[in-house]
């Protein structure tokens, strides 16, 4: 089964040693992904509804390299620094899967990279 890194510059760079992406088979995974603005490498302005919308945007571009979509998302994990943030990331979140989301777990982290209130790592199954 052949191994594809997924990398674009629609995306935030990486801040260490992994790919933005890897395509094994039909599997996509990609690596968390903060509210990185991937143009200026630094955190957006605002709090957790801007945060999770650039999450999921640079998700979704990570996807578009590797030939996905959204619709494509089998599984993601959320963390979050705090889960009084919950209920606003859900509603943003509901915006980029509004039919038939995928399965996701949402965990609360101490703390995340440049002190993110959000990051999503997510899964996806590419049909050939």
């Amino acid at each position: 089964m052949s191994r594809r890194v997924i990398a674009t510059d629609q995306a935030p760079s990486a801040i260490g040693p992994y790919s933005q992406g890897i395509q094994v088979g039909n599997f996509v995974y990609t690596a968390g992904q903060a509210a990185v603005d991937p143009t200026t490498g630094q955190l957006v302005a605002g709090g957790i509804e801007e945060q999770t919308r650039q999450t999921l945007r640079n998700l979704e571009a990570i996807l578009a390299a590797a030939g996905c979509t959204m619709a494509d998302v089998v599984k993601t994990t959320v963390f979050l620094t705090d889960m009084a943030d919950f209920k606003a990331m859900n509603r943003v979140y509901a915006e980029f899967f509004p039919v038939a989301p995928p399965a996701r777990s949402t965990v609360q982290v101490s703390a995340l990279p440049l002190g993110a209130r959000v990051e999503i790592e997510a899964v996806a199954f590419k049909a050939t």
